[in-house]
């Protein structure tokens, strides 16, 4: 296990920010510890069909499907922006093979910036494929285990034991009224997220936290209840105030 240390202990969650630093963006990317891209599959994907986004009982419904042009294209695009970028980046990795993670992860060794690679477990995925996945992962950088509150406790020392530095909590995925399995965002994810933090910790678990963070001082709480960093999802697309 390789240690994982960030200048600054906050960081944008995958899916918010695109795929490399803009310094025209909504945030001043000086406060960032690292920019976590949005997610990369080995081959290009599109976007999810309609409805995407739902907004019921002050939570936010989200299935985007991770559209992405694929990992060639990306670094064809984005290499040069990685390596002249003013804070490290952490391309975020989405696969349900451990073969598609090597195949990701090989042109990405060697490659100046990139401080760690951070693996999204499928949200179906048994134990054995978590373990696989990020084994898959292991190489010259740390590597992050995504994990969806929802499995967070069940997964989370599988991929401690096949080699990651940590583990960062994703946003639930539950069924909405029509029985569709959608990722959650609100505040209403705050009190669940600080309590997967602190049995993490207490487990000994180096967590990035996130869910329900709105204000520097939600993401504090986390922070106080041991968290080595925290990723910002909905509230980078509203006013976040330092």
């Amino acid at each position: 296990m390789l240690p994982l240390h960030f200048r600054r202990p906050w960081l944008n969650a995958p899916g918010t920010l695109g795929f490399a630093p803009d310094s025209r963006g909504p945030l001043d990317l000086d406060q960032l510890g690292a920019f976590v891209t949005n997610p990369i599959s080995l081959r290009p994907r599109k976007a999810a069909r309609p409805p995407r986004l739902q907004q019921l009982a002050g939570v936010i419904w989200l299935h985007t499907g991770h559209p992405n042009p694929g990992i060639r294209r990306v670094l064809d695009r984005y290499r040069a922006a990685w390596v002249r970028a003013p804070l490290p980046i952490v391309p975020h990795l989405l696969a349900n093979q451990p073969d598609e993670i090597a195949r990701m992860v090989a042109p990405l060794e060697g490659l100046e910036n990139v401080e760690a690679i951070e693996v999204g477990i499928p949200p179906d995925a048994a134990p054995e494929l978590a373990r696989a996945l990020v084994a898959a992962a292991v190489g010259e950088r740390p590597v992050v285990a995504h994990i969806g509150l929802e499995r967070i406790h069940e997964l989370a020392a599988s991929a401690m034991q096949a080699g990651a530095s940590a583990v960062s909590l994703g946003a639930p995925r539950l069924a909405n009224a029509d029985g569709q399995e959608r990722r959650v965002y609100g505040r209403q994810v705050l009190e669940q997220a600080l309590a997967a933090t602190r049995q993490l910790v207490a487990a000994s678990i180096p967590t990035i936290a996130a869910g329900g963070i709105f204000s520097p001082a939600d993401g504090q709480s986390l922070l106080d209840a041991g968290a080595l960093a925290v990723q910002i999802d909905l509230a980078l697309w509203t006013k976040w105030d330092w």
